[in-house]
Formats: structure tokens, sequence, C-alpha cells
């Protein structure tokens, strides 16, 4: 059998005495595609830290090509030929495509940066990712998700890595990007790297994987090849247990439509080429899905709802009352109690640096001031409620949210919103980069909400959750609802045949 390219030995690894890795014994081959699962909290960040130099490990011996190696940092781990994709991006927003990729080892000519050759060289690796789109003299900042992590896989492939890690590599990609990069570690392994894939989403390990190691509670569980295990069983050795029902069931709504007056009615919903006439209603008690390939103004519908963008003509009604939020505060007021879950929660829905209980506070000071002053016995309270209802698992709240597993960063999100008691509750991808466990706790909350009079608008893009969760599901293509779904209608093969404007008319 071909000599393991990294090697664990009982390796461990605590925080302020917590349990990350313990005693983890671990290999991982050239040329092999190897995935890494489990819930958000088993140790698969700390193994993969440990093996980029970003951690230093308290107990063990850590291995490359046979031979002990301890990194000192990054770019030491870098210079062995170990590079790693955080789930984070690594890259600069205001500075360019170009600066971002060849940051560590700029092309040089008479001790001076080569701007040219580093624009070629950027030119190249964009081209090898199939972003031949992106100008890599634009700024960071300026690009899509989609295609910032795109430019860090790019980034990733200039370095000319023996193991590449990919933590939840994916999980921002249209599809057309997921193939890319699927065609991507196939070359890599053909070529003999070795690829660590980090992902929640089954259906892409089992396309791409050759081996499975599975992690809990810090160890190393078992590894076993594909095909050996089914996906029932996988998920049992990750959470410990039997899976319950993934989704939790749906209440009979029939004819319900035709008596509940909607809170939420948009007609004629424009914001330049990205919205083109949306209309839609939403009820309380219900959970509207929004469908369709991504990038087809789904998250720019939810933006303009809760008061972001601007110059958005249509008509809106939100509980009876016409018109947009002028702004997210506006949104979230007593008058509309809108709430808004983003795409991204590391950027978007969180402050890193500050502690997990002030980001659950921040969107509620109204609720427990008095006056111009914040009563700490009402903060405490809401605190304790929040951390409560959505399960975090924390050490003290106190600590930096940046601290928490991504899951748990995730509920935070979550309960900083339902602590204002929203009526309309916006989701945007709220289940992208988390474990299987959790998922399903989001999922049961949804329908919990759900059953007590919130309405839900939820894009997701994928499939089983708008089957499983959604009460009816509207399929955006182009800026426009191009399909309505509901109850039994909604199907795999309706949802793909509306998200391509098979067979169905433009609205």
């Amino acid at each position: 059998m071909t000599e393991a390219i990294v090697e664990y030995r009982g390796v461990s690894k605590y925080f302020a005495g917590i349990r990350a890795l313990e005693g983890v014994d671990f290999k991982c081959r050239p040329g092999s595609v190897h995935a890494i699962l489990g819930e958000n909290g088993a140790g698969k960040s700390t193994l993969i830290k440990i093996m980029a130099g970003v951690l230093q490990p308290d107990a063990g011996t850590l291995l490359m090509e046979g031979k002990e190696v301890s990194f000192a940092g990054p770019q030491a781990a870098v210079n062995a030929g170990i590079v790693c994709m955080f789930q984070e991006l690594s890259l600069i927003p205001d500075l360019s495509v170009a600066d971002n990729i060849s940051i560590s080892s700029p092309p040089r000519r008479f001790g001076l940066i080569d701007r040219r050759a580093q624009v070629s060289r950027a030119e190249e690796l964009l081209a090898r990712v199939r972003c031949e789109d992106v100008d890599p003299n634009a700024l960071v900042r300026e690009l899509s998700l989609s295609r910032r992590q795109m430019v860090e896989i790019a980034k990733a492939l200039g370095r000319n890595p023996k193991v590449l890690i990919l933590d939840e590599a994916t999980s921002a990609l249209t599809a057309r990007d997921v193939r890319t990069v699927y065609g991507l570690l196939g070359e890599l392994k053909d070529a003999g790297v070795a690829s660590l894939f980090i992902s929640h989403r089954m259906h892409e390990v089992e396309a791409l994987c050759d081996t499975l190691s599975v992690f809990r509670n810090g160890r190393h569980i078992e590894t076993f090849q594909k095909g050996e295990k089914s996906e029932r069983e996988i998920v049992r050795l990750m959470i410990g247990r039997d899976v319950d029902a993934q989704f939790p069931p749906k209440p009979d709504r029939t004819g319900e439509a035709s008596t509940t007056e909607p809170i939420l009615e948009v007609t004629g919903l424009k914001w330049g080429n990205r919205l083109n006439g949306i209309d839609l209603s939403l009820r309380r008690g219900e959970i509207v899905g929004l469908g369709g390939l991504d990038g087809q103004g789904q998250k720019e519908l939810l933006l303009a709802l809760f008061g972001v963008l601007k110059d958005v003509e249509g008509d809106v009604l939100i509980g009876g009352q016409k018109g947009l939020p002028s702004s997210p505060a506006t949104a979230k007021n007593a008058a509309t109690r809108m709430a808004l879950v983003p795409e991204d929660r590391k950027t978007e829905g969180l402050m890193l640096d500050m502690s997990i209980a002030d980001n659950l506070l921040v969107s509620s000071f109204g609720k427990i001031s008095r006056g111009p002053f914040i009563d700490p016995g009402r903060a405490a309270a809401e605190i304790r409620k929040g951390i409560a209802k959505l399960q975090i698992k924390i050490g003290s709240a106190d600590d930096p949210v940046m601290t928490l597993s991504g899951g748990n960063q995730q509920k935070v999100v979550l309960a900083k919103w339902l602590m204002i008691d929203p009526d309309i509750i916006l989701l945007n991808d709220p289940t992208r980069g988390i474990d299987v466990g959790t998922k399903q706790e989001i999922y049961r909350l949804m329908r919990e909400l759900a059953n007590e009079g919130k309405a839900i608008l939820f894009y997701s893009s994928d499939y089983a959750e708008l089957i499983g969760c959604c009460d009816r599901v509207s399929v955006l293509y182009g800026g426009q609802v191009v399909s309505e779904q509901s109850g039994d209608g909604i199907t795999e093969e309706s949802l793909v045949a509306a998200s391509l404007n098979i067979g169905v008319e433009a609205a």
C-alpha cells in the first residue's frame, strides 16, 4: 500500500482544558480524495489547523512522507506542500485578485514586484478554475461570494500543493463552479496530490471521495472506503445515535391559501436587471421556499424586502401596510418586525471579535434598555433564553463568538434575530456549511416558529431542503417567479424543470 503522505500518531489538543482532539491516529495517502466527516465541534477544524501549521499539538507526532515534522506557522506548512482553504476566506477585500493570488510570493523583476507577470499568472490560474470572466485587476470586494471562493481555489492551486485541504470549499459555489471543482480534484488525484475534503453535503462526498474518516467528540472513530457503509450508517457514526426523520412533519394546509390574508404581499418588484417583476405572497404559519438556480434574484429579493437595496420598484404590503422598509433598522422595528439571516454569517451576521453575549444582544437593545441605559438583568435573562432556545454550546457567554463551531455561530445569528420576536423571517441559505445534526435542529426550529404563527421566506440551493421544509416553493428564473409549487407537487423533478425554465411559461 502507498506510504501515507501525512500521518498523525496519538495527536491531542486541548483549549482551556476542553478536549478538541484526543489520541488521534490518522493517515492520508497521495492520489486520494479523503473525506473528513463529523458534526461541528467533532475536531475536524483542529485536525486541519494542526496539519496547516496554525495550531501546535499538545501531544503526539505529525509525520509527512514518513518524516516527523513540526510547523512553526502556516507558511512553513505551505513550504512543505500543505495548502489549506479554510471556510473563512483568506482574501483581502481591498486588494486586487492578482495581488491576492500572489500575495505570499509575488513574481519579481530587479527586486520589485513584476505587475505584468503577476497579472499573467493570475490569468493562467483563473483560466484553470474556469473563471476567465474574473478581471485580475478587480478588487476582491467587488466579486460575489461564489467568485471569491473560486479565486481562493486559484490561489491555492498556485502554491503547487502536495496536500490540498478544502474546508467546505463548495458551500458558496454555483452549480457550474461545483462541477469545475469536481474536475480539478480529479486532475489533482491523477497527479498524486492528496486532497482532504470537509463537507456536510453527503452527495458531494459520494461523488468525489474514495476514502472517508469519521470524527466525533475529538476522536477518530473510523476510516473506510467509499461504498462500505450506507449514508445512514455514516450519519450514525457521526452523531453517535440513530438518525431521526430528517425533516419535521408538515401540517395540512388544504384550502388555507384562500381563507388567510397574506402578512407579506409583493407585486411587480423590480431592481436593476436582477429583479424583473416578482410576485409572491407569504402567510402566517407557513414556510415558503425560494427555488431556482443560484443567481436568479433570490438573494436580491431578500435584501430588497429587508430594506438593504435602494431604488426598488413595485408594490409591497407588510401586515396590510403599504411600502418597503427604507432600511434594515426600519425592517426590524416594532411596526414591521422582520428579520434577515444573511448568506455569510462571518462577514454579514456576526462581529467575530466580540463576545457571544454582545452578538446575541445587538439587534434588541430597545428590548433590554431602560431609557439610554442597558438593564443588566434584562440583558442576562435574554442571553440565557436565547442560548437555551437554540441549544447553543458555549463555554462562557463572554467568549468571542469566533471561538464557536460554525453550527453554533449560525445558532447565534438565529437567536439574535429571534430576540426581537419577528413576524416575518427571511432566511438566506441558513444551513450552508453546518453539520447534519445542527441542520436537523434548524429544520425543527423553522417548523416550530411557523406553528407559532411566524411567516418564513426561505432560500436554499438544496432541493431536498425545499421539498422537506416548505409548504410552498416559488421558483425564480431571470429575476421572475416562473413556477409556484405546493404540497405533494413539490418534487425534485418539478423543481429542476422550473429552475431551467423547461415547460414553464415566464411570469
